[in-house]
C-alpha cells in the first residue's frame, strides 16, 4: 500500500489539446502516472479534453472525463465523485497547473476536502510569479540576471530606461514562452511590452537584462518527502541563451561543463527546489552559465512539474520520471522504489550515461505563410526527434535523419546552401535549419572563430561539426572500390548514412550497403541501461551503433550485440516519427494500440520510433523498443536482425506508409493492406479508374507535371480548381485557385518546392457539404465504425474542420450512398485493416474526394466517442487473427460528439488565419452535446458561413 494510507482516490488533470509549447509529452507522463497509481490499487479519475491520446483511453483510468478543462468541469466531477481524496496536477503541463490555481482561488479544493499532491500552491505561485521568484532567489543567495517586474506599461518603460538594451520580456503564467521576446532596439519595445502584458493572465511581465551568448543548461530533479533528491539528467542547450529550450538543439549529458561548475549547479538546483515548497515530486531547473573561464551560474527558472524536458530526460536515461514522481507524491521514498530498468538498484540511484543524446526540434513554418521564422524566446516548434549514439556526432546525424525533411543527415546530400550572404544571415538570426547551416558555413570556408562570434555556440560543438566536414572531404577522395574498412567504419561510427557515403563516393546506396556487409562493418545494438552497464539492465530498449571488432583468446573476432533475438513470432510496428501538423499524436495512439493488440495475439512486439515525447517510445509499451530513426537503412537492419513475420505500416501515418514501397521491393511482408492497394489509393489516375468501374461519382479531375499542362487541364475542368501534390499529408501544398494567373503561380511554386511531383487538379465543388467515414475491413466484409459530417463546407481541410458524429444534416438517401460507396471502395482496394474515405455532397449526390487505406486522424476520436477499441479490432484483422463477424460491435453515444480543431496562431501573429485545403491546426478537443439545440453547436454552425463563397 502507498505510504499515505488516506489516498484511495485521485484526480489527475490532463493538458488538453496539443498546442505549440505543450504537446504529447504530457500524454506520455499522464499515461505513466495513471499506470503508476493503479499499481498501488488507487482509484483514478481523469479529466482531459483531448480524444487523440492514450491517456484518455477507457482502459487508462477508472473514470475518464472528456470535458473542457474548466473549473465548472472540475466541480461537476467532484460532485459525482465525493470520494476523491487528492488532485495531482503536475502531469498536465502549464494548463493543469493554471487550472489547479484557479480552482484553489475559487476555494473548490477546500469546499470538497481535496488535498493537492506532487506540488503545493505556494510552489506554483512562487515559480510562476516572476517577482516572487526573484525575491526568493535573492534571499537564498542564488544569482539571477538584473531584472524587475512590471504590471503596467509605464513601469515597463521605466525599467527599460534603467537597464538599457538588449532586454528580455517574459510574461508571467504563460506556456511555451508565450509573450516573451528579446528587444534589441528601443523602437520595438512599446509594441512587445504591450503584447507581453496582454498575454499574461495576471497582466505582468518580467523585464531582464538579456544574457545573450551565455550557455544554457537544464537539470531534472526528483525529491521525496524525506528530502532525498536525485538529479536524473543534465541537459545542455547547444544554442546559447536567447532561444527557447523547446526550439533549442539539446544534448545529454552536458558536454562542455567543467565538473566543478556541474557540482555547483547541482547544489544550487537542490537548494532552489527545497526553497520553493515542501512537496514531493519532480522539478525542471534552468540555468545560464557565462561563456568564460569563470563559469558564473545564474538561475533562469524552475518548473515544479514534469515537462517537455523530463520526457526527453526519461527517454535519454530510461528512468521513468513521471512514474517515480507519482509514487513520491503518494508518500513513497526514493530508496523504497526500485529502478525500473535494473530492477535490482533503487530509484535513489542516479543514472549515468555511456552514450550521447541529441534532440532536434521539428518546425512547420511552411504551414504558416508569412510567419517570422527566426527563433527566440517564444517556442515555435511543433515536435522533436531524439538520436542516440556513442558520440555527439553519431547522435547528431541520427537526429537529423529522423527529422523527415528530405535530408539524409548533415551534409553529403547535395542540398547545402552555397550563398554566403544567406548563410551569414541564417547564422546571425537563428534559423530553424541552423544545424545544417553551421555545416554549410564550415564547408564554405568561414572560420570557426567567425561562426562562434556570430552564433555564440560553444567552440567544442563547432569543432565536432568541423571534424565531420574533414571526414567528408577525405572520403570524397575515394570511390567504392578503393575505400578501406577503417575509413568506412569511422564514417558509420560518426553517424553517416549509407546514402551520404554513396553521395561522397559517387555510387548507389545499395553498393555502400553491400560493401560494408562484405567488410563486416555492421550495426550492433546496445541497451539503454541508466547505469553505464555497472548493473545488469533488464529492459529491452535499444539503440544502434558501430564498433570495432573485439578478439577473443581463441582468435574469434566479433562486435558485441546486446539485442538477443528470441525464437518467438514477431511483429514490427513502425512509428510516426516527429509530431507535425497533419501527423500528430493520433498516430502514436494507433501504434500503441497496434502493439497491444499484437501482444494479445501472442506475438513478440517490436516498436521502431524516434519521438521522445510519446507513449510508443516508453520502455515497456512494446516487448522491444528500438529508439532509431524511421529511416530506411535503420529499419532494414533491424528487420534483418529480428526476422519478423511482417511489418505494420498503416498505423504510423505518412511516415510509415512512405516506407511501404521499399519494404515490398525488398520482400518484407506488409501486414494488412498490401503496398499495391496503398499505392493504388494514392495514385489518382488508377484510383479514379477503380471508382469509374464501380459506378462511384468523383469530381472532374486531371493530372499535370508542368505549369503548361496545368493551364491546358484547367480549360477542361473549369475554375475554381483544387490543386494538390501527390503523396503528402495534412494537405501540404493544397490550394483552391480561381483563375489562370493564380493557377500558374501556385503550380510553379509547388514544383520548385517538391520537384518531379505529379500534381492533381480537381474541379472544386463549391458550397458542397463534406463528410467522411472510417471503416474496418477483413478483405471480405466491411464494418463502418463512424460517419462524420463537417460543419465547415468542402474546401476546408478535414483536420481543420469541426466534425460531427453522427451526421446532423444528411438525409437517408445521402447516408445510404456514403455507406454503399465506403463498402465498395474498401473491398475494391482489398483493404485489410482501417480505411478513411472523404466525401463531398452536392445536390444529394455523394462524390469521392479521396480514400486512405490506413489509420486516420479521426479513428481515436470515434473510438472515444463510441467507447469501442477500433484500432485493437483493426490490428487483429490485419494479423488475420479475427474476421469482422467475430466482433460484437456495441457503440454507445447519446447525442453528438464534435471533434474541434485547436490552432496555435498566437505564435505567429502576422500570419493569414483563414482556413483552406492545407491543414493548420496543431491539435483537437472533443465536445459532447445532447442535441443540436445546444448553444455551442449553434455558435459553431453560424460561424461556418464565414467560409462559404456563395
Amino acid at each position: 500500500m502507498p505510504k499515505n494510507p488516506n489516498l484511495k482516490s485521485i484526480l489527475i488533470i490532463g493538458s488538453g489539446p496539443i498546442v505549440i509549447g505543450q504537446a504529447c509529452e504530457f500524454d506520455y507522463s499522464g499515461s505513466q502516472s495513471l499506470r503508476s497509481l493503479r499499481e498501488d490499487g488507487i482509484e483514478t479519475i481523469l479529466i482531459n479534453s483531448n480524444p487523440a491520446t492514450i491517456m484518455t483511453d477507457p482502459s487508462m483510468a477508472d473514470h475518464v472525463y472528456l470535458l473542457p478543462l474548466t473549473t465548472k468541469s472540475i466541480v461537476k466531477i467532484l460532485k459525482e465523485h465525493p470520494q476523491i481524496d487528492a488532485v495531482l496536477p503536475t502531469m498536465g503541463g502549464q494548463t493543469a497547473l493554471n487550472l489547479c490555481i484557479e480552482a484553489d482561488e475559487k476555494g473548490i479544493w477546500e469546499d470538497f476536502g481535496v488535498e493537492l499532491i506532487g506540488v503545493n500552491i505556494d510552489a506554483i505561485n512562487i515559480t510562476e510569479d516572476r517577482e516572487q521568484f526573484r525575491e526568493l532567489m535573492e534571499k537564498i543567495g542564488v544569482g539571477m540576471a538584473p531584472q524587475a517586474t512590471a504590471s503596467s506599461f509605464l513601469k515597463g518603460k521605466e525599467i527599460a530606461q534603467e537597464f538599457g538594451f538588449p532586454l528580455c520580456i517574459r510574461s508571467s503564467f504563460t506556456l511555451g514562452g508565450a509573450g516573451a521576446a528579446i528587444v534589441y532596439d528601443e523602437k520595438d519595445f512599446d509594441k512587445l511590452l504591450r503584447h507581453g502584458l496582454e498575454i499574461s493572465p495576471i497582466h505582468e511581465v518580467m523585464i531582464d537584462k538579456a544574457l545573450l551568448g551565455w550557455k544554457e543548461y537544464e537539470l531534472e530533479l526528483l525529491r521525496d518527502s524525506n528530502d532525498n533528491v536525485v538529479i536524473i539528467c543534465s541537459i545542455e542547450n547547444m544554442d546559447p541563451m536567447g532561444i527557447h529550450t523547446g526550439d533549442s538543439i539539446t544534448v545529454a549529458p552536458a558536454m562542455t561543463l567543467s565538473d566543478r561548475t556541474y557540482q555547483k549547479m547541482r547544489d544550487m538546483a537542490i537548494h532552489m527546489m527545497r526553497s520553493i515548497g515542501d512537496f514531493a515530486g519532480g522539478c525542471n531547473v534552468q540555468f545560464a552559465v557565462s561563456p568564460d573561464e569563470k563559469e558564473d551560474i545564474i538561475a533562469i527558472e524552475i518548473n515544479p512539474r514534469v515537462s517537455r524536458s523530463s520526457a526527453l530526460a526519461s527517454k535519454a536515461t530510461g528512468y521513468p520520471i513521471a512514474k517515480i514522481a507519482t509514487k513520491l507524491a503518494l508518500g513513497y521514498h526514493l530508496d523504497e522504489l526500485s529502478n525500473q530498468i535494473t530492477k535490482s538498484t533503487s530509484a535513489l540511484f542516479e543514472p549515468t550515461l555511456d552514450y550521447v543524446i541529441v534532440k532536434i526540434p521539428r518546425w512547420n513554418f511552411d504551414k504558416f505563410e508569412g510567419s517570422d521564422r527566426t527563433l527566440g524566446l517564444q517556442m515555435k516548434a511543433v515536435g522533436e526527434v531524439m538520436g542516440i549514439g556513442r558520440s555527439f556526432q553519431e547522435a547528431l546525424h541520427k537526429a537529423t535523419q529522423s527529422l523527415e525533411i528530405k535530408r539524409n543527415g548533415l551534409g553529403a546530400d547535395g542540398k547545402e546552401n552555397t550563398n554566403y550572404d544567406k548563410v551569414i544571415e541564417k547564422l546571425t538570426y537563428a534559423s530553424w535549419d541552423r544545424v545544417f547551416t553551421i555545416y554549410d558555413a564550415i564547408k564554405m570556408g568561414i572560420p570557426l572563430s567567425r561562426i562562434h562570434e556570430i552564433t555564440k555556440i560553444d567552440m567544442w560543438f563547432l569543432k565536432q561539426y568541423e571534424e565531420l566536414y574533414f571526414l567528408e572531404k577525405e572520403i570524397s577522395t575515394f570511390n567504392i572500390d578503393t575505400i578501406e574498412k577503417p575509413l568506412m567504419l569511422e564514417a558509420k561510427q560518426k553517424g553517416y548514412g549509407d546514402r551520404q557515403i554513396a553521395h561522397m563516393l559517387g555510387c548507389l546506396e545499395s553498393q555502400v550497403y553491400n560493401k560494408r556487409e562484405e567488410m563486416g562493418v555492421n550495426r550492433v545494438y546496445k541497451l539503454v541501461d541508466t547505469c553505464a552497464a555497472e548493473f545488469k539492465a533488464l529492459t529491452p530498449y535499444y539503440y544502434s551503433t558501430f564498433e570495432s571488432d573485439m578478439e577473443t583468446a581463441d582468435g574469434n573476432r566479433y562486435a558485441d550485440n546486446e539485442s538477443v533475438v528470441t525464437d518467438k513470432k514477431k511483429i514490427i510496428v513502425l512509428g510516426s516519427g516527429p509530431n507535425r501538423i497533419g501527423q500528430g499524436i493520433e498516430f502514436d495512439y494507433c501504434c500503441v494500440h497496434g502493439v497491444y493488440a499484437a501482444k494479445e495475439c501472442g506475438y513478440e512486439t517490436i516498436m521502431i520510433n524516434c519521438n521522445p515525447e510519446t507513449v510508443s517510445t516508453d520502455f515497456d509499451t512494446a516487448d522491444k523498443l528500438y529508439f532509431e530513426p524511421v529511416f530506411w537503412e535503420h529499419i532494414y537492419d533491424i528487420i534483418k536482425h529480428e526476422k519478423p513475420e511482417g511489418v505494420i505500416v498503416q498505423l504510423g501515418g505518412q511516415t510509415a506508409l512512405k516506407l511501404a514501397e521499399k519494404l515490398d521491393r525488398y520482400g518484407v511482408k506488409i501486414i494488412g493492406t498490401s503496398f499495391q492497394s496503398l499505392d493504388l489509393a494514392e495514385d489518382r489516375g488508377s484510383f479514379s479508374t477503380l471508382l469509374k468501374e464501380n459506378g462511384i461519382p468523383y469530381p472532374k479531375f486531371d493530372t499535370a507535371e508542368t505549369a503548361d499542362e496545368a493551364l491546358v487541364v484547367a480549360k477542361e475542368l473549369d475554375f475554381p480548381i483544387l490543386v494538390r501534390p501527390s503523396y503528402v499529408l495534412g494537405g501540404q501544398g493544397m490550394k483552391i485557385v480561381i483563375n489562370e494567373k493564380e493557377l500558374e503561380e501556385h503550380v510553379v511554386g509547388l514544383l520548385n518546392k517538391i520537384p518531379n511531383n505529379k500534381l492533381l487538379l480537381d474541379h472544386y465543388l463549391e458550397g458542397a457539404i463534406e463528410a467522411e467515414a472510417d471503416a474496418i475491413c477483413d478483405g471480405e466484409e466491411v464494418y463502418i465504425i463512424g460517419i462524420m459530417e463537417h460543419i465547415e463546407p468542402c474546401g476546408i481541410h478535414s483536420g481543420d474542420s469541426n466534425s460531427t458524429l453522427p451526421p446532423f444534416n444528411l438525409g437517408e438517401f445521402v447516408m445510404q450512398q456514403i455507406k454503399d460507396h465506403t463498402k465498395k471502395i474498401a473491398l475494391a482496394l482489398n483493404t485489410v485493416g482501417l480505411i478513411n474515405i472523404q466525401f463531398a455532397v452536392k445536390d444529394d449526390v455523394v462524390y469521392i474526394i479521396e480514400a486512405n487505406p490506413r489509420a486516420s486522424r479521426t479513428v481515436p476520436f470515434i473510438a472515444k466517442a463510441y467507447g469501442e477499441p477500433y484500432v485493437n479490432y483493426a490490428t487483429k484483422l490485419m494479423l488475420g487473427e479475427k474476421k469482422v463477424k467475430d466482433f460484437n460491435f456495441n457503440p454507445q453515444l447519446e447525442g453528438y460528439a464534435i471533434k474541434q480543431p485547436v490552432f496555435s496562431f498566437n505564435k505567429f501573429p502576422n500570419v493569414d488565419k483563414t482556413l483552406g485545403p492545407e491543414m493548420k491546426s496543431t491539435g483537437e478537443s472533443i465536445l459532447f452535446i445532447d442535441s443540436l439545440k445546444d448553444d455551442e453547436f449553434y455558435d459553431l454552425y453560424s460561424r461556418r458561413k464565414m467560409y462559404l463563397s456563395k
